[in-house]
């Protein structure tokens, strides 16, 4: 619009919505601002301009124009669009569920850069990388929360202090670790082993670049996600609807 002051600004699109016959509502994540709401008018047609970029998952540079409170796009330039996981649809579903994940955790109009980096770090380790889904769930899940100001203490047991406690055990009300013997929280725990409590440490703990540089077997993965789950429900106090759809793939994958 003429006279009217633009912003240039990259965004990953958390969510769309569709609105009147042609237009969608977009929920962008941006590093200067944080969540963003705009609306994209004539994003459903096929010749929109920008019709790629106002998409769940595309990483985009947006011209953005302000009426009231709400942002108007005037360009989009499409930036990835993670092909791996668009032909993928478990890996998809995983996306959704991070990026609704991250959504939950995100104020309007504050920075975020922290939490766009993890967002799109995980998404190019399932898009390019090949990572295991499942693999990439707990890790990506306990780390947003430490970004978020949930992050557990994992060092030690809580109550008698030893380091490589027996029977290791995640207080997931608490954020703490216990050991299998020591009473105290009565909260629920989850048990972990010690492969699956040096996973959570290096996630917790360890350089985030290479975050998704470990490896479990079946059993310590299984122990890590379950406690990594009921960490971030009993955290968050909620539950996500992309996470039910991610879990309705892998039990048919399963069966």
């Amino acid at each position: 619009m003429a006279g009217t002051p633009h912003i240039v600004i990259r965004g990953l699109v958390l969510r769309e919505t569709e609105t009147k016959e042609t237009d969608k509502i977009l929920t962008l994540l941006t590093a200067e601002r944080g969540k963003l709401s705009v609306i994209a008018r004539g994003a459903r047609r096929k010749n929109c301009k920008f019709a790629a970029c106002a998409q769940s998952l595309a990483w985009s540079e947006w011209t953005l124009y302000q009426r009231g409170q709400w942002y108007y796009a005037s360009e989009g330039t499409t930036l990835a669009l993670f092909d791996g996981l668009r032909n993928d649809l478990e890996a998809m579903a995983l996306g959704f569920y991070l990026a609704e994940l991250t959504e939950a955790v995100t104020a309007e109009e504050e920075p975020a850069g922290e939490l766009l980096r993890h967002l799109l770090n995980g998404l190019y380790a399932l898009s390019a990388l090949g990572k295991d889904p499942e693999l990439v769930k707990p890790a990506f899940e306990l780390k947003l929360l430490c970004l978020a100001g949930y992050e557990p203490l994992a060092d030690s047991c809580a109550v008698c202090g030893d380091p490589e406690p027996e029977d290791p055990r995640l207080d997931v009300a608490q954020g703490v670790l216990r050991c299998g013997g020591c009473g105290g929280g009565g909260g629920q725990t989850l048990p972990l082993c010690r492969s699956s409590l040096a996973a959570l440490r290096h996630i917790v703990y360890g350089d985030p670049r290479r975050l998704y540089a470990f490896r479990l077997g079946p059993e310590p993965l299984r122990r890590l996600s379950a406690a990594s789950e009921a960490f971030l429900t009993a955290q968050l106090e909620r539950g996500f609807r992309t996470l039910d759809f991610y879990r309705s793939l892998r039990q048919n994958t399963v069966c």
